[in-house]
């Protein structure tokens, strides 16, 4: 058995972190490959967004009663409130010792996405094709009422210029990559104008995040 006394010294964070890389398809935070989703428009391990997700609750119950904001006391004026400092944190602990010793370069990370951000336009266009060979053997042999039923694939497709939607989802990843390196930069806030800079630009991410969100409607839309 194994406990505190037989250990030969302390762990060697610095170590660890120096041992792992980030690679494409990994967390850009931690650099783990477990359970990877897309979160707050980065890669994200299933470990990191647990965490992050508790300090999130955290601040929206202080938040919510207008209590002091997260910082490094835990003071508190009930047992709840107690908890979801301690739940923060003990989480934020926990991500800055997973963190890599060096993040991956912004630049690096929009490059391994730009392969997601093609498939969105890469749909509508074989849709097209399909649909436009489709409706079109159908209609030679076919005299009876059912051929009066208009091809509705083409159409919706036909109205989408794919080159635009291309372009504009490649530049909202651009500018959501450099939203969050900005927010990087800042890390956790310390003052007013570091709270005030970080609600900006979640104000901004929010914006770019409903445009791609419409965006993907667009491109469902046009390949039904």
């Amino acid at each position: 058995m194994i406990d505190a006394q037989t250990l030969s010294g302390p762990i060697d964070i610095a170590a660890i972190r120096n041992v792992r890389r980030w690679s494409p398809g990994a967390c850009v935070w931690c650099g783990d490959d477990n359970a990877v989703e897309m979160f707050r428009n980065e890669p994200r391990c299933g470990t990191c967004r647990e965490k992050e997700s508790v300090i999130d609750e955290a601040r929206r119950f202080l938040g919510m009663y207008g209590l002091r904001p997260l910082g490094g006391t835990l003071q508190s004026d009930d047992d709840e409130e107690r908890e979801h400092r301690v739940n923060a944190r003990d989480a934020r602990r926990d991500l800055n010792e997973m963190k890599l010793a060096e993040l991956p370069d912004p630049a690096a990370v929009r490059k391994a996405l730009r392969p997601r951000a093609a498939s969105v336009v890469s749909e509508p266009r074989s849709t097209a094709h399909s649909g436009t060979s489709s409706a079109t053997t159908s209609s030679r042999p076919s005299t009876s009422r059912t051929s009066a039923t208009p091809p509705v694939a083409p159409v919706r497709t036909d109205a989408v210029d794919v080159a635009a939607l291309e372009t504009r989802v490649t530049g909202l990843l651009d500018q959501l990559s450099a939203i969050d390196a900005q927010m990087n930069l800042i890390g956790e806030p310390a003052g007013l104008a570091a709270r005030a800079r970080i609600s900006d630009l979640e104000k901004q991410r929010a914006t770019v995040l409903r445009t791609l969100a419409a965006l993907e409607k667009a491109r469902i839309a046009a390949g039904q």
